[in-house]
């Protein structure tokens, strides 16, 4: 079963928790050894600009090759 999930800081390790759906499926309990694959996602870019102005006839385009 896949699962994204999100890192946090306690102390100086970084934490990874298991949803409880992968926890039941799998029978993980307390203190048991598991293997896991790590991956970082890609960002989409999606809502990147949000909250940028829209360009205007005085916004002037500027290019390296002018």
């Amino acid at each position: 079963m896949k699962s994204v999930t999100r890192t946090r800081k306690i102390g100086g390790s970084i934490v990874v928790t298991v949803p409880k759906e992968i926890v039941k499926e799998e029978g993980i309990i307390e203190g048991e050894l598991i293997e896991f694959e790590a991956r970082k996602l890609k960002k989409s870019g999606f809502g990147l600009l949000k909250g940028m102005r829209p360009f205007t006839k005085e916004d002037k385009f500027k290019s390296d090759y002018d």
